[in-house]
C-alpha cells in the first residue's frame, strides 16, 4: 500500500491521515488509574506507557501481567464456510500473476512509474515521492516473485534486473519534502525484499554480505525518520522537522515492525529503542476490541467511523501481527482467529471501497488501498495459528483472491499513477502463495525461521 489518505485540494489530492475537520477535541479519560495501568485506554495515553518526567514521551510498554485479552477482542462474527480451491487452481492463478509482473517490469529493472495520471491525483512532490513509490513497489514485486517459487529463466532474469536496480537506487531514498515521508514505505518493504534475497543468494557469501549491509542501512534510515513520539508516519503536518513531528500512524508503524522482525530473524541487529517506542505507540491506539485507531491524532475520537471495527479491518491484521511478533502476550490465537473471521465475514466493508478513486469516501471511511494490503497481512496472521486451524482461513482467502483476479492476471484496488496494478498483484501473489497446501517445495519460510 503505497498511497495514503487524502484531502482534496484541486487539482491535486493532499494525502493526510484524515480530514482535519473530523479530528475532535480531546475527551477526558474515564478509566481509573489501576485499569489504565493494565490496559491501554483508547481515548488517551495510558500512564503505563508514558514517562511523567518527559512530557508524554513514549517509553517501553509494560505488558499486562495477565495474558488474557479483553473479552471484546475475542468476540465477533463468523463467516460461512467455503470450499477450498484446488492446488491446481491456485497455481494457475499464481502463474498468471507472475506473468503479469514479468510483462510489466520496466527496462531498468524497477516496477511502476509516474504515468497514467487522473484528474484527482495523490499528492506526490517530485521527484522524491515517486522515488519512494517506485522503491516500495519494486521491493514488493521482488518479494512476490521470490515467494511464488517460480524458478523459470524469465523470472530469474527479472529478479536479477530488479535487484540491480534496488542496490543502485535504494541507498539514495529520502523523504520527498518536509511534509511527505513516503520513503518509510520504501525502507520497510525493501527490508523484506532484501531478507528474501538472502535466501536466494544463500551460497554467495559476498553478495549476502552486501545485502546485510544494505538492510542495516535501511534500518538506520528508519531510525532517522522515526516520529518524535515513536513509530512512523507518512506525513508531518505539524512542525515538519528533521525528526518528524507528525502523528504516528498505527499501520505504518506495524508495517515497519513486521519488516524489522524479519530482519531480526535473519540475524540483523535491530535497535531495541525503536521497537519499544513503536510498540508503545500502537498500544496507545489499540481499543479494547483490538480495533486500532488510524493514527494517534484520532485516539481521542475512538468512535470515529475509521476507528470502528469496519474501518479497522485493513489495519487490525497488521497491528495484531506486529504486536504478536514482538512479544505482546495479549495477541493470542483467539484474537488472531476473531479478526480473521471478522475480515472474511465483513469483507464487504473493504470491498465496497475497492477501486474507488477517492480514498475514504466509502463506509467507515475505508480507502481502496487497504484491500490487498489488509489481506496480505491476514495471510501472515493465518501462519501464526496452529496447523489444524489454518485450512479454513486459507480457503476463505483463496476464494476471495481467485474471484478478483483481473483478465490480464493482475489485482488492483486503488488507481495510483502506474503503481497500483504492480503492488496490488504483489500483495495478492504473496497472500495466495500462503494458501497453498504446506510442502517443503512451496514453503514461504524466511531465513532464520
Amino acid at each position: 500500500m503505497i498511497g495514503r489518505c487524502i484531502l482534496a485540494v484541486a487539482p491535486v489530492l493532499i494525502c493526510c491521515p484524515l480530514r482535519a475537520a473530523e479530528h475532535n477535541p480531546a475527551r477526558p479519560c474515564r478509566k481509573t488509574e489501576s485499569r489504565a495501568a493494565r490496559e491501554p485506554c483508547h481515548g488517551c495515553v495510558s500512564r503505563a506507557f508514558t514517562d511523567p518526567g518527559t512530557a508524554g514521551t513514549a517509553v517501553a510498554p509494560r505488558f499486562p501481567t495477565e495474558p488474557d485479552p479483553p473479552r471484546l477482542a475475542e468476540t465477533g462474527p463468523r463467516p460461512k464456510a467455503v470450499a477450498a480451491p484446488s492446488p491446481e487452481e491456485i497455481q494457475r492463478s499464481l502463474r498468471r500473476g507472475v506473468e503479469f509482473l514479468s510483462r510489466r517490469q520496466n527496462k531498468n529493472g524497477s516496477w511502476g512509474s509516474a504515468q497514467r495520471t487522473k484528474d484527482l491525483n495523490i499528492y506526490a512532490p517530485v521527484p522524491g515521492a515517486h522515488h519512494a513509490f517506485r522503491a516500495a513497489t519494486t521491493s514488493l514485486c521482488i518479494s512476490a516473485l521470490i515467494e511464488s517459487g517460480d524458478r523459470s529463466a524469465e523470472v530469474s532474469a527479472a529478479l536479477d534486473r530488479s535487484e540491480a536496480w534496488l542496490f543502485e537506487h535504494l541507498p539514495k531514498l529520502r523523504r520527498a519534502a518536509p511534509m511527505a515521508i513516503y520513503n518509510n514505505w520504501g525502507h520497510a518493504y525493501s527490508i523484506q525484499a532484501l531478507v528474501r534475497m538472502l535466501d536466494r543468494h544463500g551460497k554467495d557469501r559476498r553478495r549476502c554480505k552486501e545485502i546485510r549491509r544494505l538492510i542495516a542501512h535501511q534500518i538506520g534510515m528508519l531510525g532517522r525518520y522515526e516520529c518524535v513520539d515513536g513509530g512512523w508516519a507518512y506525513y508531518d503536518f505539524r512542525a515538519r522537522t528533521k525528526k518528524p513531528s507528525g502523528s504516528t500512524i498505527s499501520f505504518v508503524t506495524a508495517t515497519v515492525l513486521v519488516a524489522l522482525d524479519e530482519a531480526r530473524e535473519a540475524g540483523i541487529e535491530v535497535p531495541d529503542h525503536l521497537v519499544r517506542r513503536a510498540m508503545a505507540s500502537i498500544l496507545r491506539q489499540r481499543k479494547p476490541d483490538f480495533s486500532y485507531c488510524y493514527g494517534e491524532y484520532l485516539k481521542n475520537s475512538p468512535m470515529h467511523p475509521v476507528n470502528r471495527p469496519g474501518g479497522s479491518l485493513g489495519r487490525s491484521q497488521v497491528c495484531n501481527l506486529a504486536m504478536r511478533l514482538w512479544g505482546n502476550p495479549q495477541v493470542t490465537d483467539a484474537v488472531i482467529t476473531t479478526w480473521l473471521d471478522r475480515l472474511f465475514a465483513r469483507n464487504m466493508w473493504l470491498d465496497i471501497g475497492r477501486k474507488r478513486p477517492i480514498p475514504h469516501e466509502s463506509w467507515f471511511k475505508v480507502a481502496g488501498y487497504f484491500f490487498y494490503y489488509g489481506h496480505y497481512y491476514a495471510a501472515y496472521c493465518i501462519e501464526q495459528l496452529p496447523d489444524a486451524e489454518q485450512p479454513r482461513h486459507r480457503a476463505q482467502m483463496a476464494q476471495i483472491l481467485l474471484r478478483l483476479q483481473e483478465k490480464d492476471g493482475s489485482w488492483w484496488d486503488y488507481p495510483l499513477y502506474d503503481y497500483h496494478q504492480q503492488y496490488g498483484t504483489a500483495f495478492a501473489l504473496m497472500s495466495l502463495a500462503r494458501c497453498r497446501p504446506k510442502t517443503a517445495e512451496n514453503s514461504t519460510s524466511l531465513p532464520g525461521r
